[in-house]
């Protein structure tokens, strides 16, 4: 396979940035994936899937490979339960559809979540009290080095907030490929403890929701909140929820009674970044056409012709911003290239 040359990415990545990659391939196929690692052993390599959680900030001269390998189905059921597996190149959002017309409940509040399935484990994605390592099962990852196909687990994965192996201890040493969730097929839990959901589920008169109109509940949310990357490019949210000690925490409460808080445990708090930019002013704010959404200060956006160089200076003098008037470190959920 001959990779073309001088692609732009900009139809590639949810921000919409216009960067070229100076050799371009696509891989539809496992054994074709094999045979162009193989191939272009020596080069250096960059693979991309849905773009949506990267903010490119200049043209990329490794090989791009584009990972589009589909596939999802059932594996096996009982009464209970089915163990469902999707390939790496499954949007995200329409494997969750997938999963809601075959009345598996599990995925239900990580609808409409950009991206694809084989970077969920990674970013370990999340959103309603619901994260992948609550259903995940294990997911098969391609060692780069030797080709080899590996196994894990959920406990070798490592998951933490919006953490994994991947992105930590095995960074940029395995591609997943595919990944297997255990779903329910009654019984369902149904996550609806965040007020969003409660209030949506409320306005519509549903008194007891199934997983259909939890997905319809967390769909409508996102849209009144979050911009469409079709429309205004954005990665969703840009940056973590900060965990601080809870001591920490009851002292910013002193002087901000109103600070939004979730308790992790009795010694850490978590607090809502976008709160935090919220009240550094930044909400709404546009600079050229890189800006903060006026609806959710936690993601940036690309009014169009912004470089990811822009969006990355405004993402660092937010985060310089909020550590100056909480003294909080806000980090990036996004990768940044």
């Amino acid at each position: 396979m001959t990779p073309a040359t001088d692609i732009s990415l900009k139809e590639l990545n949810t921000f919409g940035i216009d960067v070229k990659a100076k050799r371009f391939i696509v891989t539809t196929q496992t054994e074709q994936l094999l045979n162009l690692l193989k191939q272009y052993r020596d080069d250096t390599l960059f693979f991309l899937g849905g773009g949506s959680n990267m903010l490119l900030t200049k043209d990329i001269e490794a090989l791009v490979i584009q990972l589009a390998i589909k596939g999802k189905k059932i594996l096996r059921e009982d009464d209970d339960f089915a163990w469902v597996e999707a390939q790496v190149g499954e949007n995200w959002h329409e494997f969750v559809l997938w999963t809601l017309k075959h009345n598996l409940g599990g995925l239900e509040n990580l609808s409409l979540i950009p991206g694809q399935v084989g970077t969920t484990p990674i970013q370990n994605i999340g959103a309603y009290g619901v994260e992948i390592k609550d259903q995940m099962v294990e997911c098969v990852a391609l060692r780069i080095k030797d080709l080899e196909l590996v196994t894990f687990s959920n406990e070798q994965c490592a998951f933490d907030y919006r953490e994994s192996v991947f992105k930590n201890a095995l960074k940029d040493q395995y591609i997943v490929l595919s990944v297997v969730f255990k779903l329910t097929k009654r019984n369902h839990k149904l996550h609806i403890g965040y007020g969003a959901i409660q209030s949506e589920l409320q306005q519509n008169n549903i008194i007891e929701p199934t997983i259909h109109d939890v997905s319809k509940a967390v769909i409508a949310i996102r849209e009144s909140k979050l911009p469409n990357p079709k429309e205004i490019g954005n990665s969703g949210s840009f940056f973590k929820n900060p965990v601080i000690s809870t001591q920490q925490f009851h002292e910013l409460q002193r002087e901000y009674p109103e600070i939004p808080h979730y308790t992790v445990n009795e010694e850490l708090t978590k607090i809502p970044a976008g709160w935090l930019i919220e009240q550094t002013g930044f909400k709404g704010k546009r600079f050229g056409d890189a800006g903060v959404h006026s609806k959710q200060a936690l993601v940036l956006v690309n009014y169009g012709n912004a470089t990811g160089a822009e969006i990355a200076q405004l993402a660092a003098t937010i985060q310089e911003a909020v550590l100056q008037k909480f003294h909080i470190e806000i980090s990036a959920e996004v990768n940044i290239f």
